[in-house]
């Protein structure tokens, strides 16, 4: 199999989640896509707004972000540690490795 610098791409699968929320979530949930249209022009829906909000969120807790690095470096596939160049094709077993 070739070696690629690209990754295999992620599932990109849209899903969809149904959620409840509060009557006073709502009404700034509103209020913000009422802002988001007089500062960007464009009307957008509070539903169509939620993911990014939500993305957005999640992209600035910093405590989220740093326990999510944590557990990606724990589960790292093999196929994404780097290996010196001159040492791939060489098998454990070979005496004239000077891996350690």
């Amino acid at each position: 199999m070739p070696d690629l610098k690209l990754a295999r791409l992620p599932d990109r699968t849209p899903v969809r989640i149904a959620i409840t929320v509060s009557p006073e979530l709502n009404r700034q949930l509103h209020a913000y896509a009422e802002l988001y249209q007089q500062t960007y022009g464009a009307a957008e829906s509070v539903s169509d707004l939620i993911p990014y909000i939500l993305e957005s969120f999640l992209d600035a807790d910093r405590g989220f972000a740093k326990v999510r690095k944590e557990k990606l470096a724990d589960v790292r596939p093999a196929a994404m540690v780097t290996v010196p160049r001159g040492r791939r094709h060489r098998a454990a077993s070979d005496p004239t490795s000077t891996a350690s």
